[in-house]
């Protein structure tokens, strides 16, 4: 092939593998599609070689996927047939933490935890913090507006944004290297692609906001009987804690129950029909937060609570509300939903969510849990058999609640292949037109990510 071709001359040989050459990793993402092998892998190194790549793929007409950590569950970044994947791996890399603007400055291919690891070791905390923090990259999460653990306090990716670096769809570079909190210069063009999933172009470098490090973190386990009660305690303690809430962790007794049983982690509080909570307080320390947890106890407004006293209890806190990364150990393949309903509507959806998986899934393990404070619920369904007829069963359930609470199919995880045909239940006619008319304006020949937040053509 012509391009094929092209390319290896343009880069040589490591740069471009083919066939049994390119790597199981870059076959597939972790949202559990089928592998795929791409036309070609493309490893470039700078941004100049990203562009090289598109211009002479856009000439051609040849579709093409970006990649980063691969950790995305809605099949984003799994390439299709005749698809070029093109991964950022080996644009990895700190360029610069600047102590007086209180930013920092990476390569798109840089790994999450060495962009939290470079701000911490300045002083800094980084605002954007998430599971797959070891082998996301800063670009996925720019290109996906993760959220994560700390939304609560510091926003979406989107909100700790301030420059970027892409490359369109015909090779041309844009840059808007931005320190500045305030730069109001016209439209912003960075914000489109926040949350593109590589469908307007590929983001290939970025600067985001540094936060000062917390003196104190105190952290509980928090049990309340349901979830007005935990949404209670929420506005309670943001009212009540000096330094605000972090992070506001829900596990409901489906999940809580499965971490102390089945898995066999330390139950710190009595497994029953609760709700749990993972809370964390900035600046309150541990005397001041078990203070006003005492009162909440008196009041009747919490069952129970358990209070960190050290960095190993903390991390056994967290490992209750990170233990759901385990259960394919012990359940059949999870089809998992990422989803938001408005607060005032929560407790009522997670009581029909708990009706109808029952009614259609009576005899499987099933689990709800997430970042109630900031509307996100995740559902995870392990129902034998795993395959196409569960999942299409499953999504009808899950879906059909969103749909009749007027919620979001997706909180964080964005859209990809996955979620193609249930955009509609979130957005409105007139939103997708505006959408698809932006995207034929900057990718014309829809080279980029085809068949992803839009239908293939």
């Amino acid at each position: 092939m012509l391009l094929i071709q092209e390319l290896k001359e343009a880069f040589g040989p490591d740069s471009i593998r083919t066939g049994s050459d390119i790597p199981m990793r870059n076959r597939a993402d972790a949202s559990g599609a089928a592998s795929v092998c791409p036309l070609a892998l493309i490893l470039p190194r700078t941004t100049q070689e990203v562009s090289l790549a598109l211009a002479l793929a856009n000439a051609h007409g040849c579709p093409v996927v970006p990649q980063g950590g691969m950790t995305g569950l809605v099949g984003g970044a799994t390439p299709g047939a005749g698809e070029l994947a093109l991964s950022l791996e080996r644009m990895n890399g700190v360029e610069e933490v600047d102590v007086v603007s209180g930013t920092i400055t990476a390569l798109a291919g840089t790994p999450l935890q060495v962009v939290q690891d470079a701000a911490e070791a300045a002083g800094f905390l980084l605002g954007i913090d998430l599971g797959a923090r070891g082998t996301c990259t800063i670009g996925g999460n720019v290109a996906t507006n993760a959220g994560g653990n700390q939304v609560l306090r510091y926003g979406m990716t989107r909100a700790n944004l301030r420059g970027i670096e892409a490359v369109l769809a015909d090779g041309r570079i844009v840059r808007s290297m931005n320190k500045m909190m305030k730069n109001n210069t016209g439209y912003d063009w960075t914000q489109l692609l926040v949350g593109s999933e590589g469908t307007l172009g590929i983001v290939t470098r970025v600067t985001l906001a540094l936060h000062p490090r917390p003196p104190v973190i105190a952290s509980a386990l928090v049990k309340v009987t349901d979830t007005e009660a935990a949404l209670a305690l929420l506005r309670d303690l943001g009212r009540r804690l000096p330094g605000g809430l972090m992070v506001f962790e829900a596990m409901w007794d489906e999940f809580y129950s499965i971490a102390t049983g089945k898995m066999g982690l330390a139950a710190p509080l009595e497994a029953d029909k609760s709700v749990f909570l993972l809370i964390e307080a900035a600046e309150a320390g541990d005397a001041a937060l078990q203070e006003v947890l005492g009162e909440c106890l008196a009041a009747g407004a919490i069952l129970d609570a358990v209070i960190s006293q050290s960095e190993a209890t903390r991390r056994r806190l967290w490992a209750l509300r990170e233990s759901v990364y385990e259960h394919a150990r012990y359940f059949p393949p999870a089809v998992g939903f990422d989803i938001s309903i408005p607060l005032d509507r929560i407790a009522a959806a997670v009581q029909a969510l708990r009706t109808r998986i029952a009614s259609a899934f009576p005899d499987a393990a099933w689990v709800v849990f997430g970042h109630l404070a900031d509307s996100n619920l995740h559902v995870n369904i392990m129902a034998e058999p795993a395959g196409p007829a569960t999942r299409k069963t499953a999504e009808s359930v899950v879906y059909g609640v969103v749909s009749d609470f007027g919620g979001s199919v997706s909180a964080e995880h964005g859209i990809g292949r996955a979620k193609v045909p249930f955009l509609h239940l979130s957005r409105s006619a007139p939103e997708l037109g505006l959408m698809a008319e932006i995207k034929t304006m900057m990718d014309p020949k829809g080279i980029l990510s085809p068949g992803r937040i839009f239908k293939a053509p």
